[in-house]
């Protein structure tokens, strides 16, 4: 049986501060990252959780990332924010865009941000979130390494490349959903490796292009797609719009940045916000009811709202804190040292 150890999760993210803050990031980057990996495990989303904090080190010491880059704002556009990260990882970058970006979506109605420059390793719904909290649509998707095949290749091109979506709802947790093109999250994979299991059929492909359940064979073959040509369309379009649309790197363009280093990616990342103030004027409440019937005949079918489950896991960590396994914390220890 695997041994465990549990965290309150101010004891995770002071974990996470200091073995980051040990290893040379600045207090803004530390708590940006810090911040981000305690939440991942208090949605119960392990993958985006205290485990990235090794490849936050291990991206630094590979020389990959900026430990105190800061952020610079431009105006492209009415519409349009850009945030250079400055080889820094995403997440004090979009920080700092934030209250800007939300004044230009008041402003216009719908604006886009686009963060470039920045090394990503972070779950999107922690994008999403603080807009929903703004009342506000948004959508946002980024690439990442050249892992994924396309439908019907055998070499990797496309990156995992999520696409996050998230809708507002009064007096309730917002509609979220934050989901990889691949039939699974990089790091799904790379913590079955860890635990020494399978992985489900569909996930990838060995060397060969024969399908694989063994994580190291798909981690050196390719993973595929969610949905075969539909999940290969998205991926692609995940390429492109933030990517060349926003000035950026392809996740091939990215993998052959990183030189094998197994550091997170670098490029960009494209959010989109709208504000359904000015989408819907006066008839705001009239329409957000009809949005309510839609996930109220989604629930009345057994169906799960997309997010549902990391609202529930959120409120038993804020309770009972998170277990991880004992292995992963005493590597995260030993950053400290």
């Amino acid at each position: 049986m695997t041994q465990t150890q549990t965290l309150s999760l101010s004891e995770a993210y002071h974990l996470a501060l200091r073995a980051l803050r040990s290893n040379g990031f600045s207090a803004e980057h530390a708590d940006a990252v810090a911040q981000n990996v305690t939440a991942g495990e208090r949605d119960g989303c392990a993958s985006h959780g205290l485990y990235r904090v090794l490849g936050c080190v291990r991206t630094l010491l590979a020389g990959k990332v900026s430990a105190s880059a800061v952020p610079v704002l431009s105006d492209s556009a009415p519409a349009i924010l850009r945030v250079d990260a400055n080889d820094g990882f995403s997440l004090l970058a979009y920080r700092s865009a934030l209250p800007a970006f939300v004044d230009k979506v008041r402003a216009n109605g719908i604006a886009a941000l686009a963060i470039n420059h920045c090394v990503h390793f972070s779950a999107l719904w922690a994008d999403i979130e603080p807009l929903t909290e703004q009342g506000l649509v948004a959508l946002a998707c980024t690439p990442s390494h050249a892992w994924v095949t396309p439908a019907g290749g055998t070499r990797p091109l496309f990156g995992t490349n999520p696409i996050a979506f998230g809708w507002p709802r009064p007096q309730r947790p917002p509609f979220i959903f934050d989901m990889a093109t691949s039939a699974a999250a990089r790091g799904e994979i790379e913590l079955h490796r860890r635990a020494g299991t399978p992985l489900p059929e569909g996930w990838g492909i060995d060397e060969r292009g024969q399908p694989s359940t063994d994580p190291d064979s798909v981690l050196q073959g390719a993973m595929l797609t969610f949905g075969g040509h539909k999940g290969s369309a998205l991926a692609a379009m995940v390429e492109l719009l933030a990517g060349p649309l926003i000035g950026d790197m392809t996740s091939k363009e990215s993998l052959a940045y990183d030189r094998k280093t197994g550091s997170s990616p670098y490029g960009g990342e494209l959010i989109i916000a709208m504000d359904p103030d000015r989408f819907m004027g006066a008839d705001k409440e009239v329409h957000f009811a009809r949005a309510e019937a839609l996930f109220t005949d989604m629930s009345g079918q057994g169906a799960r709202i997309p997010g549902e489950r990391r609202f529930q896991m959120r409120q038993y960590s804020e309770q009972h804190g998170v277990t991880l396994p004992l292995a992963l914390y005493e590597e995260i220890v030993a950053l400290c040292r």
